[in-house]
């Protein structure tokens, strides 16, 4: 089943609006794919106006920034510790922005979008104790 973008026909009191057309293709979301853990793959896929996105499938690395040194570099992927858009993401170890990832060097926090940018960059954070 396709994934609909428009506008609800209900309001949020619940009363209804009256339809102003049918559903148009470019409404039509794309079903969810997301990143995991994994050997390290990248789809191509095409937007609107012929333009191209990336997404990220699996991915075994990160490129971290360190704010304490003010550099980059990549570290392997341990697992997903936390995942604020879903905490069933953790047990699956799907990877979104702003999960906190445990890696070689420490957390780091996702501050990309895996599956819109096609690259993962994360942050440094210090270990909660």
């Amino acid at each position: 089943m396709g994934i609909w973008q428009g506008r609800s026909r209900r309001k949020r009191t619940g009363g209804r609006y009256r339809p102003l057309r049918k559903k148009r293709r470019f409404e039509i979301a794309r079903e969810l794919q997301t990143a995991t853990l994994g050997a390290g793959t990248v789809k191509t896929y095409r937007v609107r106006g012929a333009n191209e996105k990336l997404r990220i499938l699996t991915a075994s690395t990160v490129n971290v920034f360190d704010p304490a040194t003010q550099k980059m570099r990549p570290a392997q992927i341990v697992t997903v510790r936390e995942n604020p858009a879903n905490p069933n993401y953790v047990q699956r170890n799907i990877i979104t922005k702003g999960a906190i990832l445990e890696t070689e060097i420490g957390l780091v926090r996702v501050s990309s979008r895996p599956g819109q940018d096609g690259v993962l960059n994360g942050i440094r954070v210090a270990a909660a104790s």
